[in-house]
């Protein structure tokens, strides 16, 4: 990420948007911070120790079908594509991931801005199908919205909706107040990014990312706040490979065709049947049955919680053991979340242990849905 003064898109909607945001916090000048971010195709393992690291065994027979290739539906394996985030315009040198931030899996990179910023995605398409970039709370024009509607603009405007393979498009978001978090909230709001070409096949892919604006009395340099000791992203994400743009190369090369058909008779069909519930991939960040890692913190941090859905018909119940969270106003250990629904839920754990974080609707749980978060003692 590169940081630059504001451009004159900002200078321009300022009187608007973000004068009463820059009077609230420390006198900074608003920056214009620069991502390098690609979508690419990689094969992707939703249960890389190949086993359940909740009961630590091999899979049972309940967890056997949405962990194994069968007719008409993947397996752990599947073609997946997925945002990545480069150092520079050449597209050559990934940013590595640190271990704070191993556990966002599959999700594109965190994107960060404060209020007052301009957030520019400088993207590169690398999938095989046209795709674009569609975020969620900041300001934008037509020419950075992703999507692709009849919404009366022009050609030059709608370059952005539908970026094709081996293109590039840059995305200029102002982030006004009120991307910002509101009166009462705390010092961040927590958004999102996806593309939005064909926006139920993309995400089904796995083109969905996080973003986090701070307030600008809360921020630091680097955009995040000076509030909270450790940030947590979490994707409550269910993956319907049939869905998937990449379906028909997935059926291929990781699933299986039925008995008498083939894939001319198959392609463009919607699953219907027993076998179909194996399509669905109910995960944390791309990862099924306690597969999830890096979710740490030490007693007594304050531990901030970004929680989001994807698009599906889906409705989750995030639950943390062991530890009580202020979300949504009150004192929980049980959150809620709707379709590409977006919360953020703080933690001061007291109580160090290995605990279970799962969702509490039946299905997803015993689909996989879970994980394990770790508090490490103050000592």
């Amino acid at each position: 990420m590169h940081r630059s003064p504001a451009p004159r898109l900002l200078q321009l909607l300022a009187p608007v948007l973000l004068l009463p945001a820059l009077g609230c916090g420390p006198a900074t000048t608003p920056e214009t911070r620069t991502y390098y971010v690609a979508a690419e195709e990689v094969t992707w393992d939703y249960a890389p120790a190949g086993r359940s690291l909740i009961s630590n065994e091999e899979w049972n027979d309940v967890q056997r079908p949405f962990v194994t290739a069968g007719d008409m539906h993947v397996g752990r394996l599947a073609r997946k594509a997925i945002y990545r985030e480069y150092t520079d315009s050449t597209f050559t040198t990934l940013v590595p991931r640190t271990p704070e931030w191993e556990h966002l899996g599959i999700m594109g990179p965190l994107l960060r801005g404060v209020v007052g910023d301009t957030i520019r995605v400088v993207f590169l398409n690398r999938a095989s199908f046209p795709a674009s970039m569609h975020p969620h709370g900041v300001f934008y024009l037509k020419d950075s919205e992703g999507a692709p509607y009849e919404d009366g603009t022009d050609d030059a405007a709608r370059r952005d909706d539908a970026v094709p393979p081996g293109s590039g498009h840059t995305y200029i978001w102002p982030v006004p107040e009120r991307a910002g978090p509101s009166h009462g909230e705390g010092s961040t709001a927590f958004w999102m990014y996806h593309s939005h070409t064909t926006e139920v096949g993309d995400v089904n892919a796995g083109l969905i990312g996080p973003m986090i604006v701070t307030a600008r009395a809360h921020a630091r340099a680097d955009a995040t706040p000076d509030d909270v000791d450790r940030e947590l992203v979490v994707g409550f994400l269910e993956f319907d490979e049939t869905n998937s743009t990449l379906w028909r190369e997935n059926l291929r090369t990781y699933g299986k065709l039925p008995a008498g058909y083939t894939p001319d008779l198959v392609f463009g069909e919607r699953v219907v049947g027993p076998e179909s519930q194996y399509a669905f991939k109910e995960t944390l960040n791309g990862f099924l049955y306690g597969n999830t890692p890096g979710l740490t913190m030490r007693q007594g941090a304050r531990v901030r919680w970004y929680l989001m859905a994807s698009t599906n018909f889906e409705i989750h119940a995030p639950h943390w053991h062991g530890n009580t969270v202020l979300a949504s106003h009150m004192t929980t250990d049980v959150a809620a979340l709707l379709p590409m629904g977006m919360l953020v839920a703080d933690m001061v754990p007291d109580n160090p242990g290995r605990w279970l974080f799962h969702c509490h609707v039946a299905p997803h749980l015993l689909m996989g849905m879970e994980a394990t978060y770790e508090v490490t003692p103050a000592s």
